[in-house]
Parts: structure tokens; sequence; C-alpha cells
């Protein structure tokens, strides 16, 4: 087994070649950058093909705002909100993410054709570890929250931020393996600005690449977070470049996947990147990024 290679239900990546972009389709009105803007089906359709249009490697679709303070929808509404992006973007070539941690919602996705589940509870709601496990070609992303997002932003606290987040997303892996989940099928996600401070997400940030000696490739979501705007005092629409800064420096420290707002500035920044001959992960192979496997 590859530490680069993550399978998907229609596609094995190869994220030795180059560095993934998943672009964000947020199906919601309460997001916190772009909240509204494509909350509903023509609109999230739209933006998923301009995202394509703009280089994105991977689409990520979601139906739950997990911003501080929010609380998530009832399931038939997020069910509503991303059932018919999802069957759009299943025909777009492209693999196809979706954000929920809900065993009815992954159950219905899969069943729609999505490649991935990006889950920010890391699989730990009822059911969720079931509903993943039951299709077997399905990619995972696990990511760390401290607490749920009506209330991480309250007094979070760690020991060792690092040493916290590395065990908990080993023992999830670990609890995925004894569900019969494949290594291979799993990327994980230190989870910036869930249940962390400015200096958690700092101290996380210098030394993610510790966290590649879990095995697995790491996805990083930094894109107009929180802490980029206490560092640069920028409002949340105004953090394209300080995003697409923090996406590099994610790169350089290990991550594979950064999933993004602003997918044409990060694509444009990452061929420079990789130009420069940054982008290649140790161990590279000659597969291509993309390589769709029979379902």
């Amino acid at each position: 087994m590859s530490t680069y290679l993550w399978q998907t239900a229609r596609f094995t990546l190869d994220l030795a070649s180059r560095p993934l972009v998943m672009g964000i389709v947020n199906v919601t009105p309460d997001s916190f950058s772009d909240g509204g803007r494509h909350s509903d089906e023509a609109a999230a359709c739209l933006h998923a093909e301009r995202l394509l249009a703009q280089g994105t490697d991977i689409l990520d679709i979601g139906g739950e705002s997990t911003r501080p303070g929010s609380r998530p929808p009832p399931v038939e509404i997020e069910l509503a909100r991303v059932l018919p992006v999802v069957r759009h973007a299943v025909t777009l070539g492209v693999p196809v993410s979706v954000d929920t941690s809900r065993p009815e919602v992954i159950a219905e996705v899969l069943d729609a054709g999505a490649d991935i589940i990006n889950d920010v509870r890391a699989l730990q709601y009822p059911g969720a570890l079931a509903a993943a496990a039951a299709h077997p070609r399905a990619g995972l992303c696990l990511m760390h929250m401290q607490g749920e997002p009506a209330t991480m932003q309250v007094a979070p606290h760690y020991d060792d931020v690092l040493a916290q987040v590395a065990a908990f997303l080993a023992e999830r892996m670990a609890v995925a393996a004894s569900a019969g989940i494949a290594a291979e099928r799993i990327v994980l996600d230190p989870g910036y600005g869930f249940g962390k401070t400015l200096d958690h997400n700092l101290m996380l940030f210098r030394r993610q690449r510790e966290l590649t000696a879990l095995g697995r490739p790491l996805l990083a979501g930094w894109s107009r977070k929180g802490t980029l705007g206490q560092v640069t005092g920028r409002p949340a629409g105004e953090r394209m470049v300080p995003s697409v800064a923090a996406a590099l420096a994610a790169v350089a420290m290990g991550a594979r996947v950064v999933r993004v707002h602003d997918v044409a500035d990060t694509v444009d920044a990452l061929k420079v990147w990789n130009a420069a001959g940054l982008g290649d992960a140790p161990g590279r192979d000659n597969n291509e990024t993309q390589r769709r496997t029979d379902p």
C-alpha cells in the first residue's frame, strides 16, 4: 500500500505527483464566508461547474454549516440541499466529496455516486461508521474537532495540541480498520479552527509535518479561517491572499490536499510551486493524478 494513494469510489488519486485542490461548494444559507451565495440547487450546480473550470481536482459539497456557534439542520433539510447537487456533480468527471457526519446522508450520497465522505466528526455519530463501511470503495476524510460547532470555540483546552490531535486521528483510524475500512481509503485532517484557539492552530500548523507519521495523507483546510483574520486583520471576504499563503505553507509541511474557496488563485499558486519542483511528495510514482477505477 502506498502512503500517497487515496482510494475513492470511482477514482484512485495519486497524491504523490502533486498536491490536489478540493473546491468548496457550500449549499447552505449560513456558512461563515459565503453563506447563501450557492444555497439553491441551480446556483450550487453552477458554482461546481465554475470551480471545475478553474481547475479544482475534487468538489466538496456541504449542506451543514460547521462555523463556530452553528447547529446542524434537520437531516431532511441537509439531504434536500446536497442530493440534487451531488447528482449533478457526479456527471462532471472529477471526484465528488460530501461534507457530512450523518449516517442517513452518508448512505444516500454514496448511493447517488459520491466518491468521498468528508466528516468533521470522524465517523463518531451513531451509525456513521457502518454507513461508510457499507460502501467498500468510498474515500474518507477523518477530521479532528474538540467538541461540537455550537460550542467548540468556548475555551478549548489542550495539554499538548499536536499529541492530542495525533492520538485522536490514530484512534479513529483504528476504529475504521476494525469496521473493515481499508487504510488506503483514508486521509486525515487536523481540523484547523475546530475547537482550537489562535495559539493552538499556529502550534499545530508549525508541527503539522509530524502528523505524517500516522501513515496517511493530510488534508488541510485553512481557507478564509478566523485564524487568518486574527493574523492579518482581514474580514472573511478579504482573505484570499492569506488563504493561498496558508495553503502553500500547509503543502510545504506535508499536506497533499488543500480544501479551498478560492480555487483559481490556489491552482495558479500551486502551478508555480510545482514548476519550481516543490510539489512532489517523497516516494512518488508515475501514476496519473486521477486513475478512474471500476465501481
